[in-house]
């Protein structure tokens, strides 16, 4: 499909620039199976744990973000921004790194009262060289890494609210943002309404951020992030197969790992990997059954992946109709809960 295909008209006012003032006071569009865009259910957060069926699993990614930004000045005393894609070792990272002029092996950039060495490209990243440890001076320097579309700098309050609740496993630069409108109050109830709770990890990079900017989805790569799923998740996955409930995912974080994690038939295997998974309308889901997720940016990855588990056209009605009623978009916004459809043939099928 064409890239433009995946665009639509966002007043800028939309856009959260905060969170809301309790992370369930958020608002909930509910996409029902095969529902028209005159069907769509106008919900709040709360009204969610409702949508949910004794025997889902209801599958949650506990990565944690750190505080992976950093503001600092090049050897030759030009500014320099560092922003952590992932940990490579104790002392290693790939990182992006914002400066006038490219930088060549051997250079360095003073953060604080460290010094980061430049060891070399890594595509359109740096591979840099921390003293003591990537985690050590990410603690001591470092920022939380708000979107670029948050044009404001990160507040105390951030540190928190730009975590989900369950976060245990440090390692992302981007929240897994679908997560942030949960209260432990609100997980910790599920079990008795007979729905299971389960975890899996997938570092987001800043790599989410990058813009698309083939013409084609075809012509577009993925960056690779880190998953993990524990055995106990993918033991979590069989039995709610057996029992006929719903693998219910919360965030696209959570679709690609276990998509990725996916044998034929659906059958996870627990384990570590990388993945660059990259879904777009025709993929064949073999795992998840209904997603949770936040309102994402025009021709964004992530828009692409809903527009596939949903269907193309339906998706994007459901984009119209949020705009129309106001809803805050991306990161801090509000949330979609989106069944896929039947009468297309098929998830994914209405695109064509």
């Amino acid at each position: 499909m064409r890239v433009d295909e995946f665009d639509y008209d966002l007043p800028e006012e939309l856009i959260a620039q905060t969170p809301p003032e309790r992370r369930e006071a958020s608002r909930l569009l509910h996409v029902p199976a095969d529902a028209g865009e005159g069907e769509l259910r106008h919900l709040h957060f709360t009204d969610f744990p409702g949508l949910l069926r004794p025997g889902d699993l209801l599958l949650l990614n506990d990565t944690r973000v750190i505080k992976a930004r950093l503001r600092g000045e090049k050897d030759s005393g030009g500014q320099a921004e560092v922003l952590v894609e992932r940990i490579e070792s104790d002392t290693e990272a790939i990182c992006q790194v914002r400066v006038s002029k490219p930088l060549k092996p051997g250079r360095t950039l003073r953060v604080g009262r460290f010094t980061l060495e430049v060891l070399g490209r890594h595509g359109e990243f740096y591979r840099l060289a921390f003293p003591g440890t990537v985690t050590q001076v990410l603690e001591a320097e470092g920022e939380v890494p708000l979107p670029p579309y948050i044009e404001r700098s990160p507040a105390d309050d951030d540190l928190e609210r730009y975590q989900t609740v369950y976060g245990t496993r440090p390692g992302a630069v981007a929240a897994p943002t679908a997560g942030l409108h949960f209260t432990r109050e609100m997980l910790d109830g599920l079990p008795a309404a007979g729905v299971e709770v389960a975890y899996l990890t997938l570092h987001v990079g800043a790599g989410t951020f990058q813009p698309v900017r083939a013409a084609d989805t075809g012509d577009h790569r993925m960056h690779f992030e880190r998953y993990e799923v524990p055995a106990p998740t993918a033991e979590a996955v069989a039995r709610c197969r057996a029992r006929g409930g719903r693998v219910v995912a919360v965030g696209t974080t959570v679709v690609r790992t276990l998509e990725s994690a996916a044998a034929a038939g659906g059958l996870i295997t627990a384990g570590q990997g990388e993945t660059d998974l990259f879904i777009t309308p025709g993929y064949r889901f073999r795992v998840v059954d209904a997603l949770l997720t936040n309102f994402h940016l025009p021709r964004s990855t992530l828009l692409m992946l809903v527009c596939a588990f949903g269907g193309y056209r339906r998706v994007m009605a459901a984009y119209r109709a949020a705009v129309a009623a106001e809803y805050r978009f991306f990161s801090y916004g509000d949330a979609m809960f989106l069944e896929p459809g039947t009468a297309a043939g098929g998830v994914g099928d209405d695109h064509v």
